[in-house]
């Protein structure tokens, strides 16, 4: 059954796209993100123009998260005064980010530079944490190590700091909203709601216990994400309501699927399985990069004397 995109001026078929969304709206409420670092790619690979692909994802992700985010209220597995923080720095990311999306976009380098992003960053996240799912598994633990007596990390000594009791965490707020901005930024760039950057950096950076983070990264997505669908629709008009409601009814449904999957497993088998999803999407674009396309162009500058 095929419909009209009305922004993305192409046909495509309706069970593909909900059935796109129904599987990464799972992905989504088992790990704690937005699934646009799975969505958006498949939007590219089946037709979908680079810039209708990132800005319409946004409102999916946002649905996806909103849904997850009253699962784990319900279980009370978010730090709203640490999300708070967070969106300190994310919905000022989210704003440079779109700004920087249209600079790329009207230089015509919006497509290599998303190309090349996803290689870096789902490459570097996603082997980093594999190696320390796999050692974790082999030492029988559910959780990062914690660090030793007389060891103060890097962000120890900043000032501002304050107490969050449902995280058991005592740290500056000037790191997060740091973090909260460059998700905030990678987001809106790369159509992604970052809680695949989000998540990790919390749990291993700042020691926040991965129930906590999951219901709390999806609180801090959906706020940013709703900050980008609406940056997007008014400064470059590429958000495609069609699409945009086959996703976010898709990804509603399968993200109450995936709270109840995400809750029943371990720590470290969801970095694991997060792991190995961030590296199958690197790969796939690295091999789009990389491999000789079918029908090769070149482009001829004509002799306007001729």
């Amino acid at each position: 059954m095929q419909t009209y995109l009305p922004i993305a001026e192409i046909p495509v078929d309706v069970l593909l796209v909900f059935g796109m969304a129904l599987a990464v709206g799972f992905v989504s409420g088992m790990f704690g993100i937005g699934g646009g670092f799975l969505m958006t790619p498949l939007l590219i690979f089946i037709g979908i123009p680079t810039a209708v692909a990132v800005a319409s994802e946004a409102p999916q992700i946002a649905a996806s998260a909103f849904t997850g985010v009253l699962a784990y209220h319900r279980r009370q597995a978010i730090d709203f005064r640490l999300g708070l923080v967070l969106l300190g720095g994310g919905v000022v990311g989210a704003g440079l980010g779109v700004w920087f999306f249209n600079v790329m976009r009207a230089a015509g380098q919006l497509d290599a530079i998303i190309a090349v992003s996803y290689v870096v960053v789902l490459g570097a996240i996603g082997g980093l944490m594999l190696v320390e799912s796999v050692r974790s598994l082999m030492r029988g633990e559910a959780s990062p190590p914690p660090r030793r007596a007389g060891r103060r990390s890097m962000i120890a000594g900043l000032p501002l700091k304050m107490r969050f009791r449902r995280s058991m965490i005592h740290v500056s707020v000037l790191p997060l909203i740091a973090l909260g901005a460059g998700i905030g930024f990678i987001g809106a760039v790369l159509g992604i709601g970052g809680g695949f950057l989000l998540v990790p950096a919390l749990v291993y950076v700042f020691r926040v216990p991965t129930a906590v983070v999951v219901g709390t990264s999806l609180f801090q997505i959906l706020v940013t994400m709703l900050a980008a669908t609406l940056l997007h629709a008014i400064t470059n008009a590429s958000v495609d309501i069609v699409l945009a409601a086959l996703l976010m009814l898709g990804g509603s449904i399968g993200a109450q699927f995936g709270v109840r999957v995400g809750q029943k497993m371990r720590g470290v088998q969801l970095r694991l399985l997060l792991a190995l999803l961030l590296l199958a999407v690197g790969v796939r674009f690295l091999a789009d990069l990389t491999v000789r396309p079918a029908d090769p162009f070149s482009v001829v500058v004509k002799d306007p004397s001729r």
